[in-house]
């Protein structure tokens, strides 16, 4: 065979497989494949399927479709972030009129009221599961966990001080399952396989179960058939919880300053940073309502004074948002240090705490 037949042989069967691949019925039917274990139309119907994929333009049709898969897992957690974030430091937040109970305690109105803001309405995110964008969310888990934080130091108080008489009465059995509710861990989710295998009570429903205690101790409370004492050495007692645990918080605030400030890349300072702001705003709102059932034992010891201003450093201190939570070294010229700022407000509203309980004793 000379090589000009050769050629034009080569030519032929590549136009042949060309024919062939793009299915537009040119090629030459091919021997009869013997039938599979699926029967007689199973070859038809794989035939068929393999020509689709074949068919001009599909190929395009299956680049759109797994490029519109990636733009969407590359704009999945970055939208929802924005979408889900909410850091809700409102300081003129009050429990709506479906929460207050006349003859209640407004405190434990704030509590169940906080409770609802931010497990229901604003979505806990704490717990998030890696396929929900608030999963790699930072600061606003970390504030929710310390609202949290301070109203299970409050639901202690309730048991042990306020909502008994005199200490040697039974605890509320409201109270004392709201305090236990209260001190579940904020990161639990319904699954977690490295722990057990079997679904596990999460987060949101154990706050949930503490806010209806809360609510059900409150509506007792109204029909006169729970305790909750209003004396002077009850209020002085539960200043001085507070004031111990923000001592706690500023320890830590003055650990992580001493070792990591001017840090060129500190991950934990915005995580402590948020995590006291929390905890200073719920103690901001539990204060406010402790003012009011507590009304007139304050104007008894003309406390309005160093009670204003004690409010107004907690307003301060848990009103701190800055764009970037920076640990720069503390006599830094141009980066700040934003945790020792909350931490000068912090042990500010620490110390007019205890002079607030210092007038109370006397």
């Amino acid at each position: 065979m000379s090589f000009s037949e050769r050629l034009a042989d080569w030519r032929d069967k590549l136009r042949h497989r060309w024919m062939y691949r793009r299915g537009d019925g040119s090629a030459a039917p091919s021997a009869a494949a013997p039938d599979g274990p699926s029967g007689p139309g199973f070859a038809a119907r794989a035939a068929a399927f393999l020509a689709l994929l074949n068919r001009p333009g599909m190929g395009a049709l299956l680049k759109r479709g797994l490029i519109a898969i990636l733009v969407f897992i590359a704009l999945y957690y970055p939208v929802g972030m924005i979408v889900v974030h909410k850091v809700d430091d409102d300081m003129d937040f009050a429990p709506p009129a479906a929460d207050r109970v006349e003859g209640g305690s407004l405190a434990v109105s704030y509590a169940a009221a906080l409770i609802d803001r931010e497990v229901n309405q604003h979505s806990w995110t704490a717990n998030d599961p890696f396929f929900q964008p608030g999963v790699m969310l930072d600061n606003m888990p970390n504030f929710q966990q310390g609202i949290m934080s301070a109203l299970a130091r409050f639901g202690f108080e309730l048991t042990d001080q306020l909502g008994r008489t005199r200490g040697s009465s039974e605890a509320d059995p409201d109270l004392q399952r709201a305090a236990g509710l209260l001190q579940y861990p904020g990161n639990v989710w319904i699954w977690n396989p490295s722990v057990s295998l079997a679904p596990r009570a999460s987060s949101e429903s154990q706050y949930r179960d503490a806010r209806e205690k809360l609510l059900a101790y409150n509506r007792r409370l109204a029909a006169g058939n729970a305790n909750y004492d209003i004396r002077a050495d009850n209020l002085m007692a539960t200043l001085e919880r507070f004031a111990a645990d923000l001592g706690s918080s500023s320890a830590l605030i003055d650990r992580h300053v001493t070792e990591e400030a001017g840090s060129f890349l500190d991950t934990q300072a915005d995580d402590i940073f948020y995590f006291t702001k929390g905890k200073l705003y719920g103690y901001h709102m539990v204060l406010t309502g402790l003012e009011k059932d507590f009304a007139r034992i304050i104007a008894e010891r003309n406390l309005q004074k160093p009670w204003s201003e004690m409010m107004d450093s907690f307003r301060k201190a848990a009103g701190l948002q800055p764009w970037v939570v920076t640990n720069g070294a503390p006599d830094a010229q141009f980066q700040p240090n934003h945790l020792a700022m909350q931490g000068f407000y912090l042990m500010r509203a620490r110390t007019q705490l205890r002079e607030v309980s210092n007038i109370l004793l006397k």
